[in-house]
């Protein structure tokens, strides 16, 4: 039984290895933007999507003034905390730069609706449980945790032009400092 161990070991050995793919090198956070959601320079994917507190948002509701449109994986969890707080501190700012803040998540309303009365934040959040205006952005992707894989929100943060079309993607946003550079991006558009 040894001896069939052996000879499959070195006849395994022996077979050349299957040519695995040339992996592309990757560009950062901006360059893989392109691939998985709409580019700076296209029209922004309309959408018509409920909010907290009732009601409904549209892209449309926006034509001719900047919207800073930010994606979050899931409310109340720490790093979409720190993140609505950051942008909901510099509402003001964003404001001053002709620019409104709308955060999106697969969340429900009432999940929106508590999340937001629970920190106090000042901007807007929006529900697609259906998931058409996330995967429209290229946000809705298989991720993995724990070697597990599952849909979800990659957080990203996309910079709308007063003329609807996208002037700037964040992808795999990392949170600190991001609101910042942000309200930098909008103030100089």
């Amino acid at each position: 039984m040894a001896r069939k161990q052996l000879l499959r070991r070195k006849s395994a050995a022996k077979k050349p290895a299957a040519k695995q793919p040339a992996q592309k090198p990757s560009g950062g956070r901006k360059a893989k933007s392109a691939a998985s959601g709409p580019a700076p320079g296209t029209k922004a994917p309309a959408f018509s999507l409920p909010h907290d507190g009732g009601g409904i948002v549209s892209l449309a509701d926006f034509a001719g003034r900047k919207l800073v449109l930010y994606f979050y994986p899931r409310a109340d969890t720490s790093g979409c905390t720190k993140e609505a707080i950051d942008f909901s501190r510099l509402k003001g700012a964003f404001a001053k730069a002709g620019a409104e803040v709308l955060g999106v998540s697969a969340d429900p309303v009432p999940a929106q609706d508590k999340f937001k009365a629970k920190y106090k934040l000042g901007i807007s959040l929006a529900s697609d449980e259906a998931h058409r205006m996330l995967e429209a952005y290229g946000v809705w992707q298989e991720k993995s945790m724990y070697g597990r894989k599952f849909m979800g929100v990659v957080r990203a943060t996309f910079l709308i032009g007063p003329d609807q079309r996208i002037a700037q993607v964040w992808q795999k946003v990392s949170v600190a400092g991001h609101a910042e550079e942000v309200l930098a991006a909008a103030k100089a558009l």
